[in-house]
């Protein structure tokens, strides 16, 4: 290791798409590949498994939840690597349909990893992504779903041009609260926890691009989100339509853009076609 290599990083990848990304990653992308988990022994058995495909990932233990081991993961690839080439935030969680936990806790929980989580890593690992570099946020489709089952207000709200990382957390914050006071519906917020975390992201997602283009325009940095389709893995379910590796398809594609290519940018990408917004 050392810091004139190139780095990819991948988060939640101990199993389902982010363990294939990895591996595809591994054969394809020119540099160490670093697989995250946050439970270390269960990391550490995926990178184990690789190693048995002939692959050499690396392996670091990262709780998107906990900001001291963001912090712990943005030391070691500064120290190392002077900086990382490719970021694919894939850490999520959701319930399944059948969960009895009550909506407002579901609620909490989802959106303190999915938006939250994957928030606080962007803000800790974007500062040290290389020039050329590429981020790839991984969403879904029914972020956008989501977005269709808003009120029209709050859809005015999330495509407009001018919100701010503050505007966005703050209606994040507020769809939260409005379950917990159980007046969501009323103030116009659809029944997927899940759904409005993935909104967040995808809109965080055009918002970080957005400034990546003011203040950094001439590093051609490229950061997406993408929706990965319904696939069969512990979170997607026996009965999703993809197999995983073809999940992982767009993600990598995102995380591989040539080192020329000026877009996608900023943009919700579904089988490596942008989608309308």
């Amino acid at each position: 290791m050392s810091s004139s290599n190139c780095v990819a990083l991948v988060t939640g990848a101990n199993k389902g798409i982010g363990f294939v990304i990895v591996r595809d990653l591994c054969r394809r992308f020119s540099g160490d590949v670093v697989l995250t988990a946050r439970d270390e022994a269960r990391g550490r058995a995926a990178v184990q498994q690789l190693q048995a495909e002939g692959l050499s990932p690396l392996f670091h233990q990262l709780d998107i939840d906990d900001r001291q081991s963001i912090r712990a993961l943005r030391d070691f690839l500064r120290k190392e690597y002077g900086g990382l080439d490719v970021l694919v935030n894939n850490a999520g969680i959701a319930f399944k349909t059948a969960d009895t936990t009550p909506f407002h806790i579901q609620a909490e929980v989802t959106m303190k990893t999915n938006f939250f989580g994957t928030r606080d890593v962007c803000t800790e690992l974007l500062p040290l992504i290389k020039p050329q570099g590429r981020v790839v946020n991984v969403s879904s489709s029914q972020g956008s779903q989501a977005l269709e089952n808003c009120s029209e207000d709050l859809q005015e709200k999330f495509r407009c041009e001018t919100l701010t990382e503050e505007d966005l957390v703050d209606l994040m914050k507020k769809f939260v609260e409005d379950t917990k006071n159980e007046v969501h519906e009323r103030e116009g917020w659809p029944n997927s926890a899940y759904g409005v975390s993935k909104l967040g992201v995808t809109v965080l997602s055009r918002i970080l691009a957005r400034r990546l283009e003011e203040k950094r325009k001439a590093d051609r940095i490229l950061l997406n989100a993408c929706c990965p389709g319904w696939v069969k893995t512990d979170l997607g379910g026996a009965h999703a339509s993809r197999t995983v590796e073809e999940g992982a398809e767009t993600p990598v594609y995102l995380a591989l853009l040539p080192p020329d290519a000026t877009e996608p940018h900023g943009q919700l990408v579904r089988d490596k076609v942008v989608q309308n917004w």
